[in-house]
């Protein structure tokens, strides 16, 4: 991979890092606890109840991927970063810059998913 095109990546994992960082912190306001005495009706409180469940779900995707876009970043001077890990080929460029903490080829990716 060229120095390039992992100044590209890099510039591109900063930007995420932030926007995550910045979604974690509203997803963790919108995931306080529904306080039982809140005057709510008992089909608005089963929403919100469930729209928690989901705003919980993000968080907890959000937070993975922020893990793995750091670990990139710690990945991204070496030489194996862009190499899959299954087939040790070039990931392509263009996912790269979609999903920087990429590990797999979308090829490898997608045998991994059949099994």
């Amino acid at each position: 991979m060229l120095e390039s095109q992992k100044k590209k990546i890099r510039i591109k994992i900063d930007s995420d890092i932030v926007l995550l960082q910045e979604q974690i912190v509203l997803l963790e306001e919108k995931c306080q606890p529904i306080t039982p005495d809140c005057s709510l009706g008992r089909l608005t409180r089963l929403e919100a109840m469930g729209e928690q469940h989901v705003n919980h779900t993000i968080l907890d995707e959000d937070k993975l991927r922020l893990t793995r876009l750091t670990n990139a970043l710690l990945r991204i001077d070496k030489d194996s970063f862009g190499i899959c890990i299954s087939c040790e080929e070039d990931i392509d460029i263009e996912r790269m810059l979609i999903r920087p903490e990429s590990v797999r080829c979308v090829s490898c990716l997608n045998k991994k998913e059949m099994k």
